[in-house]
């Protein structure tokens, strides 16, 4: 652990580099910024024309959907370059320059740091900069985490330092965002304050407060469009409550996804109780309508018949699969759930179930072929792997990171593809069919693979085709 007081610290961050063509960071480099209304932030350097010096154009990030275009950057200075643990480990250390200084270089000090350890946190929101536990220099912006502390995010895709990676961190400037969490912080107290005592529309709850009372109603209503109809499919779509808001009871769809303060979709379509009851009639109809139990379970209450006929439709193309294998696979029950009968889904492991949304028999069965397919994957080991050669490919916004054929086991072919940025991405594999394998010609054998794996996802057939290797890996 260090031994330097960080109560006593400055950091003097000195030569900083101007916006120019031939001057600007690495790509992905993350960088302390000056901009040129004289407050100080930090992002990571995202450039549009990668490569090209000619030109600057791009943007820094801080995080998702939070960037500093280049217009309002006047200087900026590196943070990734610089290991401080020697300097840290003197207890006698107050004052360290990052980059030379002269009597007229450029400088900008920081200190006021404070510990997490200490529980000294930021404030939501709040961007500051980094002081790592490696030695290194960073920035983030605090995420509190109700009872648990935070993390800093630092990038796009929520990529964040966890407390236990940062020694020291002070605030930089306020920004747009940290001001707007601050605004929303204060409405959310005040709006606490007026729910305290809300207040009670007569003719817009002349049925009480108590939202089953309203559901009640509606459900009478719709039993004479819809025979089957229930509470519990029209509760289906995210339930309406009654809240109060804004100091007074309204109709209002509640978000609890976030902690914190819950937000509110107030009903505002009516000012009455009867035309809130005829406006859940309608908001629930599509669930109420699609809810046929005859056709859900047209083929019985037996789950094990669903499951055999979603076991025989993926063994004609996974031949390899057999019972045991399924062991790894989610397991299936046919459920009452708030009194009607359901599909449900257990994965392994976990004791609980959840509900399948599917409305019939046959969409049941296609999400038990997907887990089973994927069942049989895992249980067929890779033998052989062949990783098609690509240079830079973009895919949405996204590049082309893996694209690798693998053999099986069994003979049989894979293919696995994975995208992303720097700090995100997503993956794909696809079993490749005996039905590609029957054509005669390798371009033949491309025309139907590329009908699994089409072109989208960074190959085409002009790519495919002149590979005499991957031809090869794959017998033709």
């Amino acid at each position: 652990m260090f031994t330097c007081d960080y109560k006593k610290l400055t950091l003097s961050f000195n030569e900083f580099h101007n916006i120019e063509g031939r001057d600007m960071p690495e790509y992905g480099e993350f960088c302390l910024l000056e901009l040129k209304d004289g407050r100080y932030t930090a992002g990571e350097w995202l450039p549009d024309n990668y490569g090209k010096n000619d030109h600057v154009s791009g943007k820094f990030c801080r995080g998702t959907a939070d960037t500093v275009s280049l217009d309002e950057i006047a200087k900026w200075h590196s943070l990734k370059r610089y290991d401080l643990s020697a300097c840290l480990e003197d207890e006698e250390i107050g004052y360290i320059n990052l980059g030379h200084c002269d009597e007229d270089t450029y400088s900008v000090r920081f200190k006021n740091f404070k510990s997490l350890k200490d529980k000294k946190y930021p404030k939501s929101e709040q961007y500051c900069l980094l002081i790592m536990m490696d030695g290194g220099l960073a920035s983030g912006r605090w995420d509190k985490i109700p009872g648990k502390g935070g993390l800093f995010i630092y990038a796009s895709a929520l990529a964040s330092y966890s407390m236990d990676k940062v020694w020291a961190w002070t605030p930089l400037s306020d920004d747009d965002v940290f001001v707007s969490e601050q605004e929303s912080e204060k409405e959310i107290r005040q709006e606490r304050k007026l729910n305290q005592n809300p207040s009670i529309d007569p003719v817009r709850f002349k049925y009480g407060t108590d939202i089953a009372v309203y559901y009640e109603k509606a459900l009478k209503k719709l039993l004479k469009k819809y025979p089957k109809a229930t509470l519990a499919q029209m509760k289906k779509v995210t339930p309406w409550e009654i809240v109060p808001y804004h100091g007074q009871y309204v109709f209002g769809c509640v978000n609890r996804f976030f902690p914190g303060s819950p937000t509110v979709e107030e009903w505002t379509e009516g000012s009455t109780a009867d035309e809130f009851i005829d406006f859940l009639c309608k908001y629930v109809e599509e669930p109420v309508k699609n809810y046929d139990p005859d056709k859900m379970f047209k083929f019985g209450m037996d789950i094990k018949v669903y499951l055999d006929r979603a076991y025989e439709n993926v063994k004609k193309e996974y031949r390899w699969l057999n019972k045991k294998i399924l062991a790894d696979a989610p397991s299936y029950a046919i459920r009452q759930v708030n009194g009607d009968w359901e599909f449900v889904k257990r994965y392994k492991g976990n004791r609980k179930y959840y509900v399948c949304n599917d409305r019939s028999a046959e969409s049941f069965i296609e999400s038990v072929e997907c887990d089973y397919r994927n069942a049989a994957l895992r249980a067929n080991p890779v033998v052989a792997v062949y990783a098609v050669p690509f240079g830079r490919v973009e895919i949405n916004g996204w590049y082309l990171e893996r694209y690798e054929f693998s053999k099986l086991k069994t003979g049989d072919y894979r293919v696995d593809v994975q995208a992303g940025d720097r700090v995100t991405g997503g993956s794909r594999t696809f079993f490749i069919t005996p039905h590609c394998f029957e054509a005669k010609t390798y371009e033949e054998f491309l025309d139907r693979y590329l009908k699994i794996v089409p072109p989208s996802f960074g190959m085409d057939k002009e790519d495919l085709l002149p590979n005499e290797d991957l031809k090869a890996f794959l017998g033709y």
